[in-house]
């Protein structure tokens, strides 16, 4: 298992999910998004399992700033999101190709 937990240090649901992977002895790999952001090709690959939609956080305060709610194109979302790592929903979970968004233990317990 290669698991990397892309998220925020401050972020309740991230701290969640790096407990879940300790208590099982997992290791993981811990992208802080504020410092390092996400990567283009990280990004699709984490699209590949998750919808641009579901990636996007609705409810923080630069959503409708970035005007987020009114853009119907994946790709200037996706541009948004690399540029504004603020709006992605945390954490983001990776295990090779398989990604979820959020604290997901149920498909966490699926990877072992």
């Amino acid at each position: 298992m290669n698991i990397q937990i892309f998220g925020i240090k401050k972020c309740f649901d991230t701290k969640k999910a790096e407990r879940y992977f300790k208590e099982r002895r997992i290791k993981f790999q811990f992208i802080d998004l504020m410092e390092k952001g996400i990567s283009k090709g990280e990004l699709n690959s984490v699209l590949n399992s998750v919808s641009i939609n579901h990636l996007i956080n609705s409810k923080c305060k630069d959503y409708s700033k970035l005007n987020l709610n009114n853009i119907r194109s994946t790709d200037i979302k996706k541009e948004i999101v690399l540029k504004n790592p603020k709006v992605i929903t945390t954490p983001i979970v990776r295990n090779g190709k398989e990604a979820t968004v959020g604290y997901n233990p149920d498909v966490w317990n699926n990877w072992e």
